[in-house]
């Protein structure tokens, strides 16, 4: 099967992108769900002021498309999906050593609107009315808080009434922008994503999902290849890694 230009640019670009900032062996390569990005940050600098010599290269994009990537080459040594299903994928065709696969934190989908909005939805129902013209989601082929968004929307009976209104995102954090932008008048997001638009943005409901919103992250290769990709997922596990998630906004992985 054909891969598109447009795929192999993309995918150059990030292989580019990483060989620059990541030429060392001591380096380590995270690929991160973009609704992780703050909390991985923070992560990173205190992981790496515990490991001197170490560098952490963080590339966050929508959990389908960084499994993508890694499918086709693109260095990593981590990779830290926003649900379980991508991770299943990687798992199964050995992108991952299963051994590694941890969950490490957990959240959940709510649906935001302008702080400036006269007025919120009571139930997503409400969406249907015409001062909903533009509903931003994550695109649910890549995107999974816009697969947990569609299967709120089928199950509300929603979906093919709304779907003409949705405006799909590349990954969570651009649906957030839409809406704190005001290009959207409602959208759905991680409640974590939420929070770092407080000012912009704010809950107008609690999304029932069918499964649990949690985050695996797993190593390409066994601990014994590249100890610091378990070291980090220790770290993340610690009480000083789950004290920085809960800081953003993440809850355990386990109630």
């Amino acid at each position: 099967m054909s891969i598109p230009i447009s795929s192999i640019l993309r995918i150059a670009c990030v292989v580019l992108g990483l060989a620059g900032s990541a030429a060392h062996g001591a380096d380590l390569v995270v690929s991160a769900a973009a609704s992780l990005t703050d909390a991985f940050k923070e992560a990173g600098r205190d992981f790496e002021a515990a490991h001197p010599g170490t560098h952490v290269v963080f590339n966050f994009g929508a959990s389908d498309v960084l499994l993508r990537q890694i499918e086709q080459g693109a260095p990593a040594d981590l990779f830290a999906s926003a649900d379980e299903a991508t991770m299943d994928k990687a798992v199964a065709a050995g992108h991952i050593a299963a051994a590694t696969r941890k969950d490490f934190a957990a959240n959940a989908l709510v649906l935001i609107v302008p702080t400036s909005a006269a007025s919120a939805p009571n139930s997503v129902a409400d969406l249907r009315n015409d001062s909903y013209k533009k509903i931003a989601i994550g695109n649910p082929d890549s995107v999974p808080a816009g697969r947990y968004a569609k299967q709120a929307l089928v199950t509300a009976k929603l979906w093919d009434a709304l779907e003409p209104k949705l405006v799909q995102a590349q990954n969570v954090r651009q649906a957030l922008d839409y809406v704190a932008r005001g290009e959207a008048e409602a959208g759905f997001v991680y409640a974590t994503d939420a929070a770092m638009q407080a000012q912009k943005v704010r809950v107008a409901l609690d999304m029932a999902t069918a499964t649990p919103v949690r985050y695996p992250i797993g190593a390409v290769a066994e601990c014994a290849k590249k100890p610091t990709a378990c070291d980090f997922e220790q770290f993340l596990l610690s009480a000083r890694g789950q004290a920085i998630l809960a800081n953003n906004g993440f809850r355990p992985a386990s109630p």
